[in-house]
């Protein structure tokens, strides 16, 4: 009989559930009271009861977990700083969208040298969350299967789906059942449109395939997911982070019976991908929420110990705090952006 299954797959490796992982590595009651007030201050945010600014902040990836909790432990003492204008997020990406190849992120490739040993990508991402989320300092990431979550998700207060998911049934069947809100990316071409639907989407009950605690197959039945809003981050059309740009994102997201609030990402196109651009979009933005924009809920740095980024090569050669995906804006500049951001704001 003719083979007709299987003919591109190499082979399979039993993977770790959910449930022994969390056996492994418990949820703490530091990290639970972070992540349930953390989420509990986002959705006054998102729902006009807090006025003050969120900023989700931090590495483009976590590569390296010395490096991120140094970073997180700076940041928390600023976060601490700054807590009466801002709320202040880590972020902590562990999957990455590839526009064609390349590295993947922690979770599948930990070791950076295509071994793809998820196993431990998981253990090393769920301890570092709640390292983090132990220090009293909240979490964001980007999920990009409905698998992952399983894992992680707990330890979560802000979720993000990316430019190039945004419109996938899967992800927003995914973020219909996510226990934390999720922004949604404009597209790669700057179309807010596929945003907006992806958020009526998300709110609604979905039925889907996933995976239970025990790691068996299973139909995950959802209630859907209310708590959400728009991040700007530019496109092929340009950026999007001016009034104008602002405003008609507002608009429409009303017109649709939405929350009108936006977060701003200061990378990707809305700096022309130049992380030393950041700072304009920064500058620009912090302004127009100082004149009273209410719209403006939230901003996004991307940010490590050191500015720029490095090619992966040996990882033992790599330099330390530096990003080996985006580039981004060393410790220093942060700091004074967001402690600048803070005395503009009070």
């Amino acid at each position: 009989m003719q083979k007709l299954q299987d003919l591109h797959i190499r082979g399979t490796d039993p993977l770790i559930s959910p449930q022994q992982l969390k056996d492994e590595f418990p949820l703490t009651e530091a990290s639970a009271t972070t992540v349930s007030e953390s989420r509990a201050a986002l959705n006054r945010i998102l729902n006009g009861e807090d006025d003050r600014l969120v900023v989700v902040v931090g590495p483009c990836s976590i590569h390296n977990i010395d490096s991120a909790l140094e970073y997180a432990e700076k940041l928390k003492t600023v976060a601490d700083d700054v807590s009466e204008t801002m709320l202040i997020i880590m972020r902590v990406y562990f999957e990455k969208p590839r526009t064609t190849v390349g590295w993947k992120g922690l979770i599948n490739d930990p070791h950076m040298n295509d071994t793809f040993d998820i196993a431990t990508g998981l253990r090393r991402a769920r301890k570092l969350l709640l390292d983090v989320t132990g220090l009293g300092l909240p979490a964001a990431t980007e999920l990009l299967e409905p698998i992952t979550p399983q894992y992680i998700a707990e330890l979560i207060t802000l979720t993000a789906i990316g430019a190039r998911t945004t419109e996938s049934p899967t992800h927003r069947q995914m973020a219909s059942g996510l226990s934390m809100p999720v922004g949604y990316k404009n597209s790669t071409e700057g179309e807010l449109q596929v945003a907006i639907d992806a958020m009526i989407a998300a709110r609604s009950p979905h039925s889907f395939l996933g995976i239970d605690q025990q790691g068996s197959t299973c139909i995950v039945n959802t209630t859907g997911n209310s708590a959400g809003h728009i991040i700007l981050r530019g496109g092929r059309t340009g950026p999007n982070y001016d009034a104008e740009s602002i405003a008609s994102a507002a608009e429409r997201l009303a017109a649709a019976h939405l929350l009108p609030k936006v977060m701003i990402d200061c990378s990707h196109a809305n700096s022309n991908k130049d992380y030393r651009q950041q700072h304009v979009v920064w500058d620009d933005v912090v302004a127009q929420r100082a004149d009273g924009n209410a719209a403006i809920m939230g901003m996004m740095l991307e940010s490590n110990l050191n500015p720029g980024q490095q090619k992966l090569g040996d990882p033992s050669q790599l330099e330390y705090g530096v990003s080996i995906t985006d580039g981004c804006i060393g410790w220093d500049e942060t700091e004074k952006l967001l402690r600048d951001a803070h005395a503009k704001l009070s």
